[in-house]
């Protein structure tokens, strides 16, 4: 089955029950992850099979006891230890941090383009574009590609907005190939 598929299932049970026994998961998972990503140490052990269930479980114990966790994370961690389903966690994460966005009424997208940052009158227009199609919040943050010559693209959950100079040749391209 497919890794996304799954991780997905896992991020929507921890969230629902998360949210039944009114905990801020998503704080607890911030703190988590990044304790993860500024000690490569950590992440090691985690992420390694090299280390056994047993010694992951151990460490954990005592990461635990710091962080002052919830027994939901702890349960969630020891069992993806278990089952061999650590390496789920990062895509569980940002599952879960969409479902909290959709839940409190925004969502998060990117707009990509050439320029180094973004026009801010721009970004306030498709933000408000958005707002009006989506009836959601929207958070936007800039992104530099140098795949795009002129333009932008926007990207917001599955919905993708496609103004980018290499997009517009494309569909030209087409539209000359298929008279």
């Amino acid at each position: 089955m497919d890794q996304r598929i799954i991780a997905k299932a896992y991020a929507k049970s921890i969230f629902e029950l998360a949210t039944e026994n009114n905990l801020d998961i998503v704080e607890e998972l911030n703190k988590f992850n990044i304790l993860i990503n500024k000690n490569n140490n950590f992440e090691n052990l985690l992420f390694s099979d090299v280390f056994s269930a047993e010694e992951k479980t151990d460490v954990l114990k005592m990461v635990f006891s710091k962080l002052n966790a919830s027994s939901l994370l702890k349960n969630m961690i020891f069992f993806l230890i278990e089952e061999g389903r650590i390496g789920l966690f990062p895509l569980m994460y940002k599952d879960i941090i969409v479902l909290d966005d959709d839940k409190k009424g925004f969502l998060r997208g990117t707009i990509e383009g050439s320029d180094s940052q973004a026009n801010e009158e721009f970004k306030n227009k498709i933000a408000s574009y958005l707002k009006g199609k989506l009836n959601k919040n929207i958070e936007l943050d800039y992104v530099q590609n140098s795949e795009i010559s002129a333009g932008y693209r926007v990207t917001v959950e599955d919905l993708q907005l496609d103004a980018s100079l290499e997009n517009q040749l494309e569909n030209f391209k087409n539209s000359v190939l298929n008279l």
